[in-house]
């Protein structure tokens, strides 16, 4: 017979242990010698009572224990060997004397959660390489981005002059065009009309040139912005996802996850205790009748 998981209470419930069929026990008495002196007491063994009352109260403490930070896994032998040596001390009480069932229900129980704790440990030993992972990735990401910021900037800056250029001539044209405006209507020796109108249409066409660069500039500097923006997305995404996937197992493995695997354990070896009192108080009670 396998360690069975018990049906689960409610996350964060703390189940109280079952009592044995037995009361707490009195208080012992002291022996005094002629002197009124406390005579040395020979340690009496616990009686059955007591015994079976402090192996359920134990073990109902470890199965609720937790432990303080990840690795978790550090705390596994000793929590294993304070089980182990809870009911060590039961079954070599000489009030007790355990049955095959006992010893049989007990042995499968700490070698369920033996096995247990150890493939938690694997795990765990494993979030260090996740943890190299996990920064290796982020490293990455940091390239990335810092090479799209530097792509982007060398972008604005190259059309931030091409553009400033473009405004600079612009602002000369119109101020030449101003100028052929003005003679239209004062009067320069010279210059003829039909000088006039051909400098106007020049300066007009050479004007609506550089205004179609100034719009061609500005498309340019959005398509390229546009292009690499999504080859860093392309680039960025697959490192994020593991930068996720690596911080969300990261996140896992820094709870305990043997807490509710050691609860049942504790709580298998519980019922184990009490069904083997009552079977052995059954025993007694067909022997007395007998």
């Amino acid at each position: 017979m396998g360690y069975q998981p018990r049906i689960k209470s409610p996350k964060g419930a703390i189940r109280k242990y079952n009592k044995s069929p037995y009361e707490r026990g009195k208080g012992k008495k002291r022996v005094h010698d002629h002197a009124g002196r406390p005579a040395p007491e020979e340690k009496q063994p616990l009686t059955e009572r007591e015994i079976s009352e402090l192996t359920l109260r134990q073990l109902h403490t470890l199965g609720s224990q937790r432990f303080g930070s990840s690795p978790f896994s550090q705390h596994f032998d000793r929590w294993l060997n304070n089980v182990t040596a809870v009911l060590c001390e039961f079954e070599l009480n000489p009030n007790i004397v355990v049955d095959d069932q006992f010893v049989e229900e007990r042995s499968e129980a700490l070698s369920a959660i033996k096995l247990r704790l150890d493939e938690i440990g694997q795990e765990e030993a494993a979030v260090n390489q996740e943890v190299r992972s996990l920064s290796d990735y982020r490293n990455r990401l940091e390239h990335i981005n810092t090479k799209y910021l530097t792509m982007i900037g060398s972008i604005r800056d190259r059309k931030k002059s091409d553009l400033k250029n473009l405004y600079r001539t612009i602002d000369h044209l119109k101020k030449d065009q101003d100028k052929v405006i003005k003679m239209k209507t004062g009067f320069f020796h010279g210059i003829s009309r039909k000088e006039r109108e051909q400098k106007e249409t020049e300066i007009t066409q050479e004007l609506s040139e550089k205004q179609r660069e100034v719009e061609l500039a500005i498309l340019e500097l959005n398509v390229e912005r546009k292009q690499v923006r999504e080859e860093w997305e392309q680039t960025r995404e697959p490192v994020s996802d593991q930068i996720k996937y690596f911080q969300k197992r990261i996140d896992n493995l820094e709870t305990d996850g043997s807490l509710e695997e050691r609860w049942f354990a504790c709580e298998t070896l519980i019922d184990a205790v009490n069904a083997f009192l009552q079977r052995k108080a059954a025993q007694a009670s067909d022997s007395s009748k007998n």
